[in-house]
């Protein structure tokens, strides 16, 4: 005679807890930041308009 051995649950039998707070994906990654890049925070949109070159005018 045979015995089976008991069926262990799958992913699809799992329960997950999808409260307020649950998020499958952040909006934004830490390394698509500004500091991620390795870059200065703020801007210098500024500078280069003061910089622009003469045959831009």
């Amino acid at each position: 005679m045979m015995t089976q051995e008991p069926r262990s649950r799958g992913d699809d039998d799992r329960v997950v807890d999808l409260g307020d707070d649950f998020t499958v994906l952040p909006e934004q990654t830490a390394d698509d930041t500004d500091q991620g890049w390795g870059e200065r925070t703020g801007d210098n949109d500024d500078r280069l308009l003061a910089e622009r070159p003469p045959h831009w005018d």
